[in-house]
């Protein structure tokens, strides 16, 4: 089917995106099986209009296509939010945990290879398709497939391995939005991952407000502090990413780098510049680090060409439900456990779906829709976006590499 093409522009996708985002609050008011999951509301209302353009393109012959510039400066400035939030003495303190999710993180991979490419080799299929329906596409998302998928064509003869790859991501990021909030709720209500009610405040979700202005009040100077902090470190970011690319051939996305130095500003700068009113931790920060969150994953979902997924074949399909059942398994027979049965553990086990099978914005995402029902977990949000960002990808080209024979 080749129907016309309506591309909207950045101006029209971007304010769409707002109205979708609030189409999903509506749709999370309306609808308790939504709140009692925790499904976030991007992906409610995204995963509508994903739907109805699927319906015009199915029944109308239309293709309706969203301009997403935008988006990738909106996951530069959640993440370098992250980075700014972060300081040394906490990651100090996370140590053993950040060291222990990332040992099940790794070992994690290996087993979503395993099991993608021991379907593929039961089934008679190249080892390459059932990478494509493990972390190249999983955890490594549409950037790694599309990335990896010319050389399984050309070297390891994976027919139509880019699209292949492209449309096993899309729906490993579906699922990955739906699977984290009830996984996250089974954790607490079932296994006993219920939050402490006598420890200590732990402030917002991400951050806790530390400067007096913080403390009262989102005002007009503190935004502006803060979207012009965020600014100086994505352009940090951006100049390390590239600098990264020519000097050592070391290709890491954008917003690590982005995060990276919103870290480095936040652990250096105060020091230097005493008197200074820096925006990490701010109330300011925290509504810049929501918007972006919010509209980033809003219009990745609502841009989703449904009508791709189509094209999977049978094997894949079957890969694909036996890694969400496998994602399922993982996360509440070892990760829960080994975490400590908390409701840290709890949080992190949503967040774990979301990365596992999507992409690090769809854990952050599955997390903060559990906290904004039973309360924040710090721990939680600081060590796995360091696991999902940081080593994960550096992580998984070693394992690609490793399954496909060098």
């Amino acid at each position: 089917m080749n129907g016309e093409v309506l591309t909207l522009d950045e101006f029209l996708s971007f304010n769409i995106a707002i109205l979708v985002y609030f189409l999903g609050v509506r749709l999370n008011k309306q609808f308790a099986f939504l709140r009692h999951y925790n499904i976030p509301e991007p992906v409610s209302g995204g995963l509508m209009v994903a739907t109805l353009a699927l319906v015009a393109y199915g029944v109308f012959d239309k293709e309706i296509s969203f301009s997403l510039g935008a988006r990738d400066y909106l996951l530069y400035c959640f993440f370098t939010a992250i980075g700014l939030n972060a300081r040394f003495s906490d990651l100090a303190k996370g140590g053993k945990p950040l060291l222990i999710l990332l040992m099940l993180t790794v070992g994690y991979m290996l087993f979503q290879n395993v099991i993608g490419t021991g379907i593929a080799v039961a089934m008679g299929l190249p080892v390459g398709f059932g990478l494509l329906g493990g972390t190249i596409s999983l955890v490594g998302g549409h950037g790694t497939a599309i990335a990896w998928g010319p050389r399984l064509v050309e070297q390891y003869g994976v027919v139509g391995a880019v699209e292949i790859g492209a449309a096993t991501a899309t729906l490993g990021l579906i699922a990955a939005s739906l699977l984290g909030g009830p996984i996250g709720n089974y954790l607490i209500q079932v296994k006993g991952g219920k939050p402490d009610p006598n420890r200590p405040d732990e402030g917002p979700v991400i951050g806790i407000e530390t400067d007096e202005e913080a403390d009262t009040s989102v005002t007009h100077t503190g935004l502006m502090r803060a979207i012009l902090v965020l600014n100086i470190a994505i352009g940090l970011g951006v100049a390390l990413q590239e600098a990264l690319v020519y000097g050592f051939n070391l290709d890491l996305p954008v917003f690590v780098c982005c995060l990276f130095c919103g870290i480095i500003l936040s652990n250096t700068v105060p020091l230097i510049f005493k008197k200074m009113i820096w925006p990490a931790r701010s109330r300011s920060l925290a509504v810049i680090s929501d918007l972006a969150l919010g509209i980033f994953l809003t219009m990745s979902l609502m841009s989703l060409q449904l009508w791709t997924i189509a094209g999977l074949a049978g094997p894949m399909m079957l890969i694909l439900a036996a890694q969400i059942v496998g994602a399922g398994v993982f996360i509440i027979f070892i990760l829960f456990p080994v975490m400590g049965r908390d409701y840290n553990a709890s949080v992190l086990g949503a967040g774990f779906a979301g990365f596992a099978l999507g992409a690090t914005p769809t854990a952050i995402a599955n997390m903060t829709a559990v906290t904004k029902q039973y309360g924040p977990a710090m721990q939680a949000f600081l060590i796995l976006p360091l696991v999902s960002a940081f080593f994960v990808d550096l992580a998984n080209a070693a394992i690609i590499v490793l399954f496909l024979g060098g």
